[in-house]
């Protein structure tokens, strides 16, 4: 299977494993899938951190190309398509950055990884990570 992990399933990849669940810990550790990381987790994160709602122990240019090879996550640039389907989603998320994940994860045939009960409630497939 192919997974897009949304951005607080990355964090907790990276920093508070212990925060996903069985299964989650279990799919990322398996070759056979594939794990896409998408340029608006980076945004968001970047974001986050300049004003001070998230501390990274080190810089956001080293930590995420670091732990994104380390853990073999292939890139997910945002393209217009992706941008164009979230005009398709109807509002039952107000955060923009997840909004554009579940547009990324349709369009590119995706997986949603997530803990976010807000998230489930779109027609998306995903795989709850959360405890």
């Amino acid at each position: 299977m192919r997974f897009l992990l949304d951005t607080t399933i990355w964090l907790w990849s990276v920093g508070e494993v212990g925060r996903l669940n069985q299964t989650a810990r279990e799919v990322l550790t398996d070759p056979q899938h594939e794990f896409y990381f998408s340029a608006a987790s980076v945004w968001e994160i970047a974001i986050k951190t300049s004003i001070g709602r998230l501390e990274l122990s080190e810089p956001l240019r080293i930590v995420v190309p670091r732990e994104t090879a380390r853990q073999g996550l292939r890139p997910l640039p945002i393209n217009y398509l992706h941008a164009l389907a979230v005009y398709d989603l109807p509002l039952l998320h107000g955060d923009p950055f997840d909004r554009l994940l579940v547009a990324q994860a349709r369009t590119e045939g995706l997986t949603l990884m997530t803990a976010d009960r807000e998230l489930k409630r779109y027609p998306v497939d995903f795989l709850w990570a959360g405890r």
